[in-house]
């Protein structure tokens, strides 16, 4: 059975971000109806207040769809929400000439003034922030806008029969209102683009660090290559000439020929298995940048002076993995990595934390294919097997993964770091 709020914790980050902005405008809307419509009834009679309120409902409904509507089109999902910009910018003059109406014209008494030209402000100043987000965020079109809506309200005022100087008051608190909340909505929206983009960065950078790999590796395979194909393209050439002319120093080309090939073969399984090979040291330092990088605290403590060759490779293996995973999943916030030797074995363990049930195990438990030399648990453990290794996952308390691998030391290398100790 799922936990209470796992769907929220199930979301990557600008998941949330952009949940968060969603449910602001939508409080944005639950505000206009408590803190307007509502507060009616406290000022004029229980009719005319339910009709004031119903008002404010209506508006703040539409206002709740078409900014629901303009997050869509902000982040690419559906087209620019036209009808529905025009739908709000009816409906709020619609219901606004009738609550200025009730202002000047209605029953007498301060308190159906107030409580009217309350509904005209206040629908108008939230209408012209959700209007805000149906519009291209240049700064010359959100100021038109507010300038324009604000400037219209003044004018509708004064024709319904407020007095000039009254109605230009209410322009001038409709343009600051109506300014500030839509300052609001496009900072809000600004936000949310800012950590999407954040968030395929962080995941380009990835693929541009393995593409730098792969060339890296192409680099180097092309010098291997590249001379010794020539030296041989060139000596297979003369040895042809000197064999048709039946000069004995053909033979003697062709087991140098020979000779470069299988140099080459050598050089090149020497290429590849660098490629493959981690070194531990290296891992954990690359692990401490892309960690810090990616703004999560890492804390790495190491004792790798005098492990042996294969053993670094493999636990390097582990290094890699583990913080390829933390990055692609969950939230973590820290990253402890200890490497120690203990009684003849080492010990390697990564910790992370922003686990939790409903979003599975992170890091080195997300579930490897079977693969022979794959990623994953799987690939690890056939690395870790190699050298006598054994691998442990699983979570080490609330909100905590543990990844946990020991790998014997031989008796050489075993003897030699109690010496060096």
């Amino acid at each position: 059975m799922r936990r209470p709020g796992g769907w929220w914790r199930r979301k990557d980050t600008p998941e949330k971000v952009e949940t968060y902005t969603r449910w602001s405008f939508h409080f944005f809307a639950l505000s206009e109806i408590a803190g307007i419509g509502l507060s009616t009834y406290g000022q004029v009679g229980p009719r005319l207040a339910t009709v004031l309120s119903l008002m404010v409902v209506t508006h703040a409904v539409v206002c709740m769809v078409t900014a629901s509507r303009a997050l869509d089109w902000v982040r690419g999902r559906r087209a620019q929400p036209v009808r529905e910009l025009w739908t709000l910018v009816t409906v709020t003059a619609v219901l606004g000439v009738p609550a200025v109406a009730v202002a000047e014209h209605g029953p007498g008494g301060a308190d159906v003034d107030a409580a009217a030209l309350g509904v005209f402000v206040g629908i108008h100043g939230f209408g012209i922030g959700v209007m805000t987000l149906c519009v291209p965020h240049r700064r010359r079109r959100v100021t038109g806008l507010v300038c324009g809506f604000a400037a219209g309200a003044g004018i509708v005022s004064y024709l319904v029969g407020m007095e000039w100087l009254a109605a230009l008051i209410v322009a001038c608190v409709l343009l600051a209102a109506g300014g500030f909340l839509s300052f609001t909505a496009v900072l809000s929206v600004w936000l949310l683009n800012v950590v999407y983009a954040l968030d395929e960065a962080k995941e380009t950078r990835a693929r541009l660090a393995v593409a730098e790999e792969r060339l890296r590796f192409g680099r180097d395979l092309h010098d291997v290559m590249g001379r010794n194909l020539a030296v041989i393209a060139l000596k297979s050439e003369l040895a042809v000439q000197l064999s048709r002319r039946g000069r004995p120093e053909a033979v003697e080309q062709m087991i140098e020929v020979q000779r470069i090939a299988q140099e080459s073969q050598r050089e090149v399984r020497d290429v590849v298995r660098g490629y493959r090979e981690a070194a531990l040291e290296v891992e954990l330092a690359g692990a401490r940048g892309v960690l810090s990088a990616a703004g999560i605290a890492a804390e790495v403590r190491d004792e790798t002076a005098g492990l042996p060759a294969e053993v670094q490779s493999a636990l390097g293996w582990v290094v890699r993995e583990a913080t390829t995973n933390v990055l692609r999943h969950g939230d973590a916030k820290r990253v402890a990595v200890q490497v120690l030797m203990a009684e003849g074995h080492v010990v390697l363990t990564v910790e992370n934390d922003g686990v939790t049930e409903a979003a599975g195990p992170p890091a080195g438990a997300q579930a490897p294919a079977p693969a022979t030399g794959g990623s994953g648990l799987a690939g690890l453990r056939e690395r870790l097997s190699a050298v006598g290794g054994t691998l442990e996952a699983g979570a080490a308390g609330k909100g905590l993964f543990r990844l946990r691998a020991e790998v014997p030391l031989p008796s050489p290398a075993r003897d030699g770091l109690e010496v060096a100790s």
